[in-house]
């Protein structure tokens, strides 16, 4: 009895109950469920739209009318998969014609490695729509700025965005869909 209570008590099996206890933390990364990041982004073109005229002068441009601002291709609204999430989704074409999906005041969970992806699946409520996004094509536009406010994503110029139906908050490190739109052309 002596000897199984010493070698449960040793140094390695400190050492190893402190790696395990620190891979867990650094792998499920408990405390980002209770850190928000705010992130508030102008949509591309509006804001040098929107700017002060400069003073005349036979170089200056008239600005674009609204009418050639960005235009909105297609939208949807966030519904909660893993973590509760709210907001509007956008796929926006600019001035130069490039796309980007815009989240506008989402709000959702933080978490470790998460991402947007521009996915072919059909967005399903409930559970079983947790993890249908990775089954499909799927693009990666980068890790989420921010888990709350309104951003931008830019679609790299190969992607045909008429290939893809929705928008998913995923998480890359579970597998899992923290919240997802399917987007509805207009």
């Amino acid at each position: 009895m002596g000897r199984v209570r010493k070698a449960l008590t040793g140094p390695w099996v400190i050492a190893v109950v402190v790696a395990a206890v620190g891979f867990g933390l650094y792998w499920f990364q408990p405390w980002k469920l209770w850190q928000d990041e705010t992130v508030q982004e102008a949509l591309p073109g509006v804001a040098e739209m929107s700017a002060p005229a400069a003073a005349p002068s036979e170089e200056t441009f008239a600005p674009p009318s609204p009418a050639t601002g960005p235009q909105v291709l297609a939208s949807g609204h966030l519904i909660s998969h893993e973590h509760a999430t709210s907001g509007t989704v956008k796929l926006v074409r600019l001035l130069d014609g490039s796309h980007v999906v815009r989240l506008e005041n989402l709000d959702t969970s933080n978490g470790p490695d998460l991402r947007v992806w521009l996915t072919d699946a059909q967005v399903k409520p409930g559970e079983a729509g947790w993890h249908v996004f990775d089954d499909g094509k799927y693009v990666s536009l980068g890790r989420l700025k921010g888990n709350k406010g309104s951003q931008n994503y830019a679609l790299p110029r190969d992607v045909n965005p008429s290939n893809y139906r929705s928008v998913s908050i995923w998480c890359d490190r579970f597998d899992v869909s923290f919240g997802a739109a399917e987007l509805a052309r207009v």
